[in-house]
This record gives C-alpha cells, sequence and structure tokens, in this order.
C-alpha cells in the first residue's frame, strides 16, 4: 500500500487525525488522489490508515489506527455502529446527524436524517468517490425513502470536488414537516439551507427557552425561528425574531403558524437593527452563521462577535439575559467568552454566567481533535446592583 512517513513533531503523533502538507518526510508507492494509503513514522513504525489528497492543505486525514480499507463492510460497519451510538445516548436517531466526519471515524463523511429521508455531505475526495457504498450502507441499514447529496458547501473547493446538489435513491419528497421539540418545522432538503434543520441546537433551543417563559424576547439571525418558536412555546410574553433573508423570514412564519404561535418577524440587517432599536427587551439571543472559515479572518470576525455583543448589551437592563453562540471552530471557548467580557466592559456592565451551551449529541467531540467541537454558546445575566 503506498503512504506517507510523516516528520516527528507533528500533530498526529499527539493524538490528532490530520496529516498536512507541511509534515509529510516522503510520500512512496505514488498514492493517487482518493487512495486509501498508511501512514508510517521515521522509523517505518505504522501510524495507522488515511484517506490521501495532495489537492488539499490537509493531505491526509487518519481513519484507523490499523491497516483497514473503505469497502462496503467498512461503511455498514462503521454507521451501524455511529447509529447505534446515538442511541445509547438516548437521541431520537431518525432526526439526527447519523454520522459526523471524523468523529464518527469517516473523515468528510456527513450524514443527516430526517425521518424517511436522508441527506449525505461528502466533503472529502475519497468519500464522494465511494458514494455508492454509502448509498448502499444506508440502504442496509435504515431503507430510506430518499437519499440526497447535498455537496454546495463552499469548504468542497478545497479537495477539488465540484459542488451538486442531486437526488440519489428516490424522488424528491419536496417540502415537508418534521417536529422537534414538540414543534413543528417545514423543510425542504432540496431547495433549503443547511442540509434540513440546525439539527446541533435543538438541544440549545430547549436549553434557552427553559428562561424565556414571561420575558420579552429578541432572537437574531433567526433562520427557521428556531430560538423564537422555542422561546414563544415557553411562554415568552412577546417574541421578535429578525434576519437578514426574506426566505428565512417567511419560512420563520410558516413555522409560527404551523405551531399556532405568535412571532414579530423583521426582514433587516441584524447589526443595523442592534444599532436603532429600543430597549425593549429582557431577553436576547445572537446565532449569526460563522463570521470565518479560516484564521486569517479570525481578529475580524471577533470585531464582528465583539460589536453585537456591545449593542445587544446596551439594550439590556440589570437582570436581563444574553444568550450567544459561535458556530465557528476556529474561535476556541475561551476567545469567545473573552470577547464577550470584552464587550461587558465596554459597556460598563458586569455579566454572571447562566449556562454553557455546545452542539447536540448527534454531532460528538474528538478530545484529540479540537477541530470537531466547533460550536459553543453562552447564556449570561446581567448583575443587579454593579
Amino acid at each position: 500500500m503506498a503512504g506517507l512517513i510523516i516528520a516527528p513533531r507533528a500533530r498526529i503523533f499527539h493524538g490528532h487525525e490530520w496529516v498536512y502538507a507541511t509534515e509529510v518526510k516522503k510520500t512512496f508507492g505514488d498514492p493517487q488522489p482518493g487512495d486509501v494509503i498508511t501512514l508510517k513514522d521515521f522509523q517505518d513504525r505504522s501510524l495507522g490508515t488515511a484517506i490521501y489528497n495532495p489537492m488539499s492543505q490537509i493531505v491526509a486525514r487518519r481513519f484507523s489506527r490499523r491497516k483497514q480499507d473503505l469497502d462496503a463492510e467498512f461503511f455498514v460497519r462503521r454507521i451501524g455502529q455511529s447509529i447505534e451510538h446515538r442511541q445509547r445516548l438516548g437521541l431520537d436517531e431518525t432526526l439526527a446527524r447519523l454520522v459526523w466526519s471524523e468523529s464518527d471515524g469517516m473523515p468528510g463523511l456527513i450524514i443527516d436524517r430526517y425521518g424517511a429521508h436522508v441527506v449525505v455531505q461528502t466533503l472529502t475526495l475519497a468519500m464522494r468517490q465511494r458514494i455508492d457504498l454509502i448509498v448502499a450502507a444506508l440502504k442496509e441499514l435504515i431503507s430510506p425513502e430518499t437519499i440526497i447529496l447535498r455537496n454546495d458547501s463552499p469548504v468542497l473547493k478545497a479537495e477539488g470536488i465540484e459542488q451538486e446538489i442531486t437526488v440519489l435513491h428516490g424522488t424528491n419528497p419536496g417540502a415537508f414537516i418534521v417536529e422537534a421539540n414538540g414543534l413543528k418545522f417545514e423543510i425542504d432538503l432540496l431547495d433549503g439551507q443547511k442540509t434540513g434543520l440546525y439539527l446541533d441546537q435543538l438541544q440549545s433551543h430547549a436549553e434557552v427557552a427553559k428562561l424565556a417563559e414571561g420575558k420579552r424576547v429578541l432572537d437574531c439571525f433567526t433562520n427557521q425561528g428556531g430560538f423564537a418558536l422555542a422561546c414563544a412555546k415557553a411562554g415568552a410574553a412577546k417574541v421578535t425574531a429578525v434576519d437578514i433573508s426574506e426566505s428565512a423570514c417567511a419560512a420563520a412564519r410558516r413555522n409560527a403558524e404551523l405551531n399556532g404561535l405568535e412571532l414579530d418577524v423583521i426582514a433587516h440587517n441584524v447589526f443595523d437593527f442592534l444599532k436603532h432599536a429600543q430597549p425593549d427587551y429582557d431577553f436576547i439571543i445572537l446565532d449569526p452563521p460563522s463570521f470565518t472559515r479560516n484564521k486569517k479572518t479570525l481578529m475580524d470576525a471577533m470585531r464582528g462577535y465583539k460589536e453585537i455583543h456591545l449593542r445587544s448589551l446596551k439594550l439590556l437592563d440589570k437582570g436581563g439575559l444574553l444568550s450567544t453562540f459561535c458556530c465557528s471552530h476556529h474561535a476556541s471557548r475561551e476567545l469567545f467568552q473573552a470577547n464577550l467580557v470584552d464587550a461587558a466592559v465596554d459597556a460598563k456592565k458586569s455579566l454572571r454566567l447562566v449556562m454553557n451551551h455546545g452542539q447536540r449529541g448527534d454531532h460528538p467531540v474528538l478530545l484529540a481533535l479540537p477541530e470537531t467541537e466547533y460550536l459553543k454558546g453562552i447564556t449570561a445575566e446581567l448583575m443587579a446592583g454593579r
């Protein structure tokens, strides 16, 4: 088997699963893009098996510490293990992320299930080349009516993969309704945002809603209305939802109607809205899309977060609550919390931690691969008498 000899002090010697081009000491056996390769240290000892793509800065992604191939048996076994893991956590695997890339031992493979329908993303070349095996495994394990390939992420360019959205099995189900946390959502797996719902935030929706009863809530970057609907259902006195996207606002309104809930949905740029809003809120929720996809723009992103933090804090009175979220793995929880503290200092306000939030259990985290823990959230209270 072709492979790579890894230079000393590379990340992989400390448990990380990626090998960068700068960490390769030597290539042997003429591996081709998408191949399964072996990894060895500088003393010819095996480090496991990986997928290879010289077009990417991450030239190899380890998926096993022993010799292993990406064949039909592999995908049936690994996907089956992923489903069993979610069942052990007590999650409803019929509305969940069934496979989360490296965290489930399948680098670049994402599989989301919405009842009888499944959405697949292949963010690495090796997984895209083996899509037929993945489809066959899903048919064997869960017999879905529909399997959709939703390869529309900008990160595909780094792997040399063309963007595409197509039905791999069955027919386009069109718009349909799913239920999460006792709320109904209308989703469209081909034409909607993401793969359907923000499954990673379902747990946070429920956690935040527990604090919303009787409060005037402002949900910024509402998208389909996840936080807004959860708060309205929990008994919030009034809920205002803001998003720059007209289609997202229309989706939030449809979902509110489906659930018999009242939302004031406003299509507006959140930065401008916060700048001119009146201080009529007891609880503000900030759940923006990622402000950065690379380390080069991280500080620019942090300035964006600080701006919305500062403007939100100025709208809240003593005892008010702020829930804020960051979905970029480039920003650590420590950096994100420090950003919120800096905003509080500038606003001359003191914050007390109420709750930390993270991605739901169907988005598991590898402890040695911090990139798998991308979502972090903080709910804080403005302290009275300070």
